[in-house]
């Protein structure tokens, strides 16, 4: 079911969604050798309860932590723990944000020091793709025409592009319909309307587009162990426009 969101609703999702802002700002700055991933959660942690703000993914099917940090080969999903970044590491970090009922979702990906050229160009061109679905999130498309224009521009590098995992509605709740893939399917296909909040979400691998989830239950890995960068912005689609509300 998608319920549409009113003017007021999206005045609310955009205070949660400037918390995003805020939070993923502060662990870009805070990403460097030798900081560990749970440090990286408990910054999170204490950043949204000083803010009066609850983090959307702790508890949410029981994921344990308030952010998710997928490294190096790690897709999505994984959990904050001891691990220590090192230089040379990509990190992705996404997180969601509840305030009083009302949800927005973002995530990026950081380099820790200096990174192979061909991991940059991956991290750039995901962050590209990000940008043309955004294009696309315009009334009167079709959510179709979001998945092509991530595809085609990733296919066109000579990525693979996840498939298991796509964006997604939110605003009422961290995860609603619709499903945004990331590759033209033959799913739904239903007309962007204004009142529409979208999580767009692109994941883009070196390699293969195959993907394994590891024994926690949580953590998505590539299935050739070869890097993986994964770029999130929540948006409104407004009448006259389409507000990125994460930017």
């Amino acid at each position: 079911m998608r319920r549409l969101k009113s003017d007021a609703d999206i005045g609310r999702i955009r205070e949660s969604a400037a918390l995003v802002k805020e939070s993923l700002g502060l662990l870009r700055r805070s990403v460097r050798p030798g900081i560990t991933t749970a440090d990286l959660n408990e910054i999170a942690s204490r950043f949204l309860a000083s803010r009066g703000a609850q983090p959307a993914f702790l508890g949410y099917m029981d994921y344990p932590a308030a952010i998710c940090v997928s490294i190096n080969d790690e897709v999505i999903h994984g959990i904050p723990g001891k691990r220590r970044l090192q230089d040379g590491d990509i990190v992705g970090v996404d997180l969601g944000v509840e305030i009083d009922g009302y949800f927005a979702d973002a995530a990026l990906t950081v380099p820790v020091g200096e990174i192979p050229d061909e991991v940059r160009r991956l991290l750039e061109v995901t962050e590209e793709c990000l940008r043309l679905g955004i294009g696309q999130a315009v009334a009167g498309n079709r959510i179709r025409d979001i998945s092509n224009a991530i595809f085609e521009h990733a296919r066109e590098a000579g990525y693979g592009v996840v498939r298991q995992y796509c964006g997604h509605g939110v605003g009422f709740a961290v995860h609603e319909d619709p499903q945004v893939p990331n590759y033209p399917g033959g799913g739904e296909n239903p007309r962007l309307k204004p009142g529409m909040v979208l999580a767009i979400e692109p994941m883009l691998n070196l390699g293969t587009s195959e993907t394994s989830v590891l024994d926690d239950g949580w953590t998505v890995v590539t299935g050739d162990g070869r890097a993986s960068a994964h770029f999130e912005h929540t948006i409104a689609i407004l009448k006259d426009r389409t507000e990125v509300l994460t930017a």
